[in-house]
């Protein structure tokens, strides 16, 4: 430093003063002094050329501004810090470069001061005077390139230039900055220029700085020229960001206007009315064909009153409308007419159905009653049988017949009680329960509800739905059906229940004993047949899109398809070996076979493949006896096995996955024999030392039950005998003592011994009475014994008894 400098005056002022041969003298308040307070900011640097307004904390920064308004020049020194406050600033956090201003009006208000302040020009920090608040430094001035432009920068600035009226209309505010800058320079002024567009950037403020520190020209334009390509591209995406906003709420707001204004012609034109009275109006109307309870009519008044008043966006609103729109759309005493005809009746059971006589006969007449006092109501049909015969088509019968709607739903698996009475209103999302659907969907108050697999009904943490049917399905209680959504007392005992099930030991006892049970026991071949004739054959081809009778099937073939592919009790199987054999005529009459494509026995096995019943007969010999057995599929014939397998030691085994019961039956047995060994023609000492296993086929099917009891006895006695019986199947429950106990399942048994082709049968004495109630085509050709005691069976079962 000279002593010039040290007065405040600079080489580069004086030449800069001289310009031409005009010579002009530097006013007092132009001489910047060395030593000046600094000011550190935290946000952004300033440039020269900028009028600045600055928000201080008068606490920290009022002793800094005081020594300026003392000072002769007002000058002050900002310099960007790299903390994040400018309180937190110490010497070291301060950038080295930084803009020299004169303050112009300092005004202190509510604990803050507001500093006006003129960027003057670049200074570099040199030696700290004061390290603490005020700062203070000895500082060196960076002045501006002086000179003309040459023709490069020139360049420069036009793209500056250039890019800064791209920016104009992307930000109005850039408007007033130019404006500004204008009115205190030209655009010739480079320098100027390149500290403006810098400022005009919503750069880092560690970018702008690195601009100030840049004191050459030329790199300075060309990093604020980077800058602001980077602000018009930013500038361009928020414009379109907010070009599509703003098409999106101008396009809601349009159709907002639009649909109200056309609400208002409407309303005005009294074409239509708002949603509240559309709803309104509505709900009356529908109620207007409802005979509704004194209750309901009760509250729906009040809900529709308080409809009026709801607003249409709160959540309640939607849940009083919801509430009122399942009320009035329920059927309130609307009933359909009964056809009141049993010739009318008779005719759709037969011909919906084949065989079932004893069924359509107990329908029959159940319709006779109802026909007797005006209407079929207040009962509870529960039909029993095993899958595939015909139970869910029964019921559909019975809707047609009476004339009403039919309403099905499965109640298997389900274990919600709420799916039976509700919902209550106060559950998001709840709804009424599955009878009050089928009103809903009946649209009459009398359908014909059918309840399928209601032996299959759970229970859970959730509730018992068997319990909850006990309501619906008693005559006596739903006259005030309560459902727990709708709240209100609904008449259910106009309509007529039919419900289905494969077994009846696990519908529990109360919910049972309220229905009228109806026993399907099955088909016996001949009606399988005249079944497939008549019903499944024709409906497969149908189904296939063949010509009527493009399939021919003789009555030999199709008895061959039913003994060996579909002897269960249902004829289900039967449809589907049926339908694959239409499906391989269909690809045959492609491949140019001329119809009618004709199947006999022996083109069963290319068809369906190898029989998937075996004959049971082939087994024989001493301990090998036939059982009678029932199964959820219907009867089933039982071959029981004992051997004697070794004489090593006394013991009893027993094989074929047995349940606990036929286990104790087993085991009873083998106690009876035992005991009674020479009672009953046998050689005691034949199980002192032998080992008797006893084995029910097939053993990979579970098998449980007390009727077995006679079969086994008889499998023991017969192997000690040593001797074979005679070709006779049985069913019973024995006791030590010997005597014969009645055992369930006469009918389907009875048809299963039909089907495996065994003519001579013994039962319980006790089951006479079921044995009279079959029908007389099953029981015909079969030659049944009735017995009470083990010992009335010997001389049915050896041709030549040794023993009474």
């Amino acid at each position: 430093m000279t002593d010039e400098d040290n007065q405040g005056v600079t080489i580069e002022e004086e030449e800069a003063a001289v310009e031409g041969s005009a010579i002009q003298l530097a006013r007092a308040n132009d001489v910047l002094p060395t030593q000046i307070p600094i000011l550190p900011v935290a946000s952004r640097p300033f440039f020269p050329g900028q009028a600045v307004p600055l928000m201080m904390d008068a606490e920290n920064w009022a002793s800094t501004l005081q020594t300026v308004s003392d000072s002769e020049h007002k000058i002050l020194g900002v310099v960007l810090v790299r903390s994040e406050t400018s309180e937190e600033a110490r010497p070291s956090d301060f950038h080295p470069i930084g803009t020299v201003c004169r303050v112009h009006r300092i005004h202190q208000q509510d604990g803050h001061l507001q500093v006006l302040v003129e960027c003057l020009q670049r200074f570099r920090i040199g030696t700290w005077l004061n390290r603490t608040v005020p700062f203070r430094a000895q500082v060196t001035y960076l002045p501006e390139p002086a000179g003309p432009p040459n023709d490069e920068v020139k360049a420069y600035a036009m793209a500056v230039i250039n890019t800064i009226k791209e920016l104009l209309p992307l930000n109005p505010l850039y408007v007033e900055e130019l404006r500004m800058f204008l009115d205190r320079f030209g655009p010739d002024d480079p320098s100027h220029l390149s500290d403006f567009a810098a400022s005009l950037t919503t750069s880092t403020k560690e970018q702008l700085q690195e601009v100030l520190e840049i004191v050459a020209l030329l790199p300075r334009m060309e990093k604020v020229l980077v800058l602001l390509n980077n602000e018009l591209e930013l500038a361009r995406a928020q414009q379109k960001i907010r070009r599509t906003v703003e098409e999106k709420m101008q396009k809601q707001q349009r159709e907002f206007f639009l649909r109200e204004q056309l609400k208002a012609i409407q309303k005005e034109l009294g074409i239509a009315k708002d949603d509240r009275t559309a709803e309104l109006d509505r709900f009356t109307a529908r109620l207007a064909r409802l005979t509704l309870s004194e209750q309901a009519r009760k509250r729906v008044d009040e809900e529709m009153d308080k409809l009026r008043m709801l607003e249409t966006g709160s959540p309640e609103y939607s849940v009083t409308r919801n509430y009122l729109d399942w009320i009035t759309i329920l059927p309130w005493g609307n009933y359909s007419k009964d056809k009141l005809d049993l010739k009318r009746a008779r005719r759709v059971l037969d011909r919906d159905h084949y065989g079932l006589e004893d069924v359509k006969k107990r329908i029959l007449e159940f319709l006779a009653v109802g026909i007797h006092k005006g209407e079929v109501a207040g009962s509870i049909i529960l039909l029993v049988g095993p899958p595939g015969v015909g139970k869910t088509s029964i019921g559909h019968s019975i809707a047609t017949a009476l004339g009403r709607r039919f309403y099905r739903f499965s109640v298997g698996g389900m274990r919600d009680e709420a799916e039976i009475k509700g919902h209550r209103r106060t559950y998001i999302g709840a709804m009424p329960g599955k009878f009050l659907q089928a009103m809903k969907d009946a649209g009459t108050a009398n359908p014909v509800i059918m309840l399928d697999e209601i032996d299959k009904i759970g229970a859970s943490y959730h509730g018992d739905p068997a319990s909850a049917l006990l309501e619906v399905l008693d005559p006596e209680q739903n006259t005030d059906f309560l459902d727990h959504y709708l709240d209100l007392r609904f008449d259910l005992s106009k309509v007529l229940f039919v419900c289905t099930a494969n077994q009846l030991d696990s519908i529990p006892g109360p919910l049972l004993d309220r229905m009228e049970v109806i026993q399907l026991s099955g088909y016996i071949a001949e009606e399988k047949l005249q079944i497939a004739k008549k019903f499944l054959l024709p409906r497969q081809i149908e189904r296939a899109g063949l010509v009527k009778g493009a399939v021919a099937l003789d009555t030999k073939t199709l008895r061959a398809l039913i003994d060996g592919y579909a002897r269960d009790a249902g004829v289900r199987r039967l449809e589907k070996q049926l339908g694959k054999i239409v499906r391989q005529v269909a690809v045959r009459l492609l491949d140019q076979a001329t119809p009618p494509v004709r199947l006999t026995t022996d083109d069963l096995k290319e068809y369906l493949g190898s029989p998937v019943f075996r004959d049971e007969r082939k087994l024989s010999g001493p301990g090998v006896v036939t059982g009678l057995a029932w199964t959820a599929m219907g009867g089933a014939t039982l071959s029981i096995e004992a051997a004697r397998t070794h004489s090593f030691t006394r013991g009893f085994k027993l094989t074929g996955q047995l349940g606990d019961v036929m286990k104790e039956s087993a085991e009873i047995a083998y106690g009876f024999v035992l005991s009674h060994a020479e009672e009953l023609g046998a050689d005691p000492s034949f199980f002192e030392n032998a080992f008797i296993h006893l084995h029910v086929p097939a053993g990979a099917t579970p098998k449980d039950g007390p009727s077995a009891g006679i079969t086994m006895a008889s499998a023991l006695l017969s192997l000690a005998r040593h001797h074979p019986l005679r070709r006779v199947a049985m069913t019973g429950e024995i006791t030590l003592t010997g005597e014969v106990f009645p055992v369930g399942g006469i009918r389907e048994k009875l048809i299963a011994a039909r089907r495996a082709g065994i003519r001579e049968i013994i039962l319980p004495e006790d089951n006479r009475g079921e044995f009279e109630e079959v029908p007389e085509h099953v029981r015909k050709g079969l030659s049944v014994h009735f017995v009470s005691a083990y010992r009335d069976l010997l001389p049915l079962l050896f041709p030549s008894p040794r023993a009474t």
